[in-house]
């Protein structure tokens, strides 16, 4: 049910593109050519230059003058549980970092070991009415510490994972440490057939008008792609229940086999007041905008991801095409898209082409990309 859009004369011919993925099921109509959206990207660099060491970026989010970052449980030991700020228009790391801290009033939660050790974090918001404040989501719980029986009969019912998926609250400190002060588990209810898969679970978030908090879901029990959504009111906080989401109408891509996940999404708001969310469907190199009025159906981006090569030669120009970029953060800056990607380890040495760039690779180093927001998207 997506559509899929052609992007004038951005046509790909001779670059490299990786494997194809499985086609959307699409409407007769739906005649256009695919033709690719060509974004090239940075190398993320430390203040000495240096490339950034594995991150396993999964999150990416406008804050103040820049972006920040997060990795997942994945990532090299000295860019786990922090957040990491950029100068976007320069790729660079520009410090401080903000190491995340376990609160006084969390060390008693029933939720306590597992986030305090290497938790699976996964996607980042700020708090729309406060830039100190920060949210973040787990999704692998499967290999934490069981939780004491009479937490893990309060919390049975999640409607997906035996270890349910939790949603954190982080307050900048002035010693620039995040405090994790709260958390609270999402609860899915049995008629949204989400399933249980541990490492498929949310892994975007994205707030809209209202203190609306819109989650990105990579698969289902039917492996589609979901969008689901809670308000964070001023009593969110109060409790450490169940946070129940709501489901709701949104004409996204359906597909007959393989797996086609949302992996980061941002909220968007054209010049006219109609909303959408711009989200990365990371297995297939596409970018979804979806309508959140539910009326239009989804328009896929077909893009093809080219990494700088910072000592071109005749072999090597300045950039080379990507076999995979694997996108998991998607941030709006004012009319630009950000992307990072997330160096798939099993596939991340397929993108050697241009030998400069093998030791890159090597470090699983995250590319940051830009790409102008255009107009006939919305269309």
């Amino acid at each position: 049910m997506g559509f899929i859009i052609g992007i004038g004369s951005l046509l790909i011919s001779s670059c490299g593109k990786g494997p194809e993925s499985d086609q959307p099921v699409k409407h007769e109509s739906d005649k256009k050519a695919e033709q690719n959206l060509l974004v090239n990207g940075h190398w993320i660099t430390e203040q000495n230059g240096q490339v950034m060491l594995n991150p396993q970026t999964s999150g990416l989010v406008k804050w103040r003058d820049g972006l920040l970052t997060l990795s997942d449980r994945s990532a090299d030991i000295t860019q786990r549980l922090r957040l990491r700020s950029i100068i976007a228009d320069k790729a660079l790391l520009n410090g401080p970092d903000f190491p995340m801290v376990l609160s006084e009033g969390l060390k008693s939660s029933c939720f306590a070991p597992y986030i305090s050790n290497n938790p699976d974090l996964e996607s980042l918001v700020v708090d729309p009415d406060d830039d100190k404040v920060f949210y973040i989501v787990t999704e692998d719980g499967s290999y934490a510490e069981p939780m004491p029986q009479v937490c893990q009969q309060k919390y049975l019912n999640s409607g997906s994972t035996q270890y349910p998926t939790l949603l954190v609250r982080l307050e900048l400190q002035s010693n620039n440490t995040v405090l994790m002060t709260h958390a609270r588990p999402i609860q899915f209810t049995a008629d949204m057939q989400i399933g249980d898969f541990p490492n498929d679970g949310v892994e975007a978030l994205a707030f809209g008008q209202n203190r609306t908090l819109y989650l990105g879901v990579e698969k289902d029990s039917q492996k589609q792609a979901r969008i689901l959504s809670l308000t964070m009111n001023d009593e969110f906080w109060q409790t450490d229940e169940f946070a129940e989401v709501t489901q709701f109408s949104l004409k996204l891509p359906a597909f007959e086999s393989g797996n086609h996940p949302i992996n980061g999404m941002d909220y968007y708001q054209t010049p006219d007041g109609r909303e959408f969310l711009l989200a990365a469907a990371r297995n297939d190199e596409t970018l979804w905008v979806v309508d959140l009025s539910g009326k239009k159906e989804t328009v896929i981006v077909p893009m093809t991801f080219f990494a700088e090569v910072q000592a071109a030669n005749q072999e090597c120009g300045n950039y080379e095409a990507m076999d995979n970029a694997s996108i998991e953060g998607v941030a709006v800056i004012g009319d630009t898209l950000w992307l990072i990607n997330d160096p798939w380890k099993a596939m991340y040495l397929n993108n050697v082409k241009c030998e400069q760039n093998r030791p890159h690779y090597e470090m699983f180093a995250p590319l940051l990309f830009s790409v102008p927001i255009q107009a006939k998207w919305f269309d």
